[in-house]
Formats: structure tokens, C-alpha cells, sequence
């Protein structure tokens, strides 16, 4: 098939097939006038490939993946789950830096409020 059949078929754009190529995560074969050919395994490929990128990894770590997907053995899946933990606990500490981010504006915010609660009250007062 076509690119522009198996970017419908996966629900994604032309755009995203060509970046999944030109990062090695897919590959096609060409024609003779240089257009490029899928299987039919290359629309899984893009399923799968989406779902990766849904729970945040990057290109280059889905290209680490991927040779569980291509090569499966017990030492390429022991790597990709490896790498996965590896990504969790980076999201896990990003997460964290969040949370602190968020509670150091809610104590701008209580102290900003505070600060306008006097404001109203000397205006009243005087």
C-alpha cells in the first residue's frame, strides 16, 4: 500500500509516517519511480508505534524497543522492559517536580490572596 493508505488505515498523518522512517522506526520498500510501498504489517506497526508515543517515550527509545518487536528473545524483552522502568521512573520524578512547581504557586496564590484580603480591608477601614 501507499503511504498516504497506511496513514489512514493507522489514523495518523503522511507527515508522521515519513518521521517514523526517517527515525528507523518503519521502513518501506520503493517503487521504481521512488514512491514508497507498505505491508499490511506496517498499519500494526503505526498502532503500535502511536501507543509509544502515548505513554511517552521519544523516538529514540521506541527505536530501542523495537527489537522486541522485530527480534523477540528473552533478552530483547528483558531490555525493553529495562528501558520502559527506566522511562517511568524518569515521568515519576518529572511528575514530582510538577507537583512541587504546583504547590509552590499555590502558596504564591494563598499569599497573594492574603495580601488582597488586607488591601480590601484597610480600603474599608479608611
Amino acid at each position: 500500500m501507499r503511504i498516504g493508505e497506511l496513514a489512514a488505515r493507522a489514523g495518523v498523518s503522511v507527515r508522521s509516517v515519513r518521521y517514523y522512517e526517517e527515525q528507523g522506526l518503519l521502513a518501506s520498500t520503493r517503487s521504481a519511480s521512488g514512491q514508497r510501498h507498505y505491508t499490511e504489517a506496517e498499519v500494526e506497526r503505526v498502532a503500535f508505534i502511536q501507543r509509544l508515543y502515548a505513554a511517552g517515550l521519544s523516538s529514540r527509545t521506541i527505536a530501542g524497543l523495537l527489537p522486541c518487536v522485530d527480534a523477540p528473545s528473552q533478552t530483547n524483552s528483558d531490555a525493553a522492559i529495562a528501558r520502559m522502568e527506566l522511562e517511568r521512573d524518569r515521568l515519576s520524578a518529572h511528575i514530582a517536580d510538577l507537583v512541587r512547581t504546583r504547590d509552590a504557586l499555590d502558596g504564591l496564590m494563598a499569599t497573594a490572596r492574603a495580601h488582597r484580603a488586607e488591601l480590601v480591608a484597610a480600603a474599608t477601614a479608611g
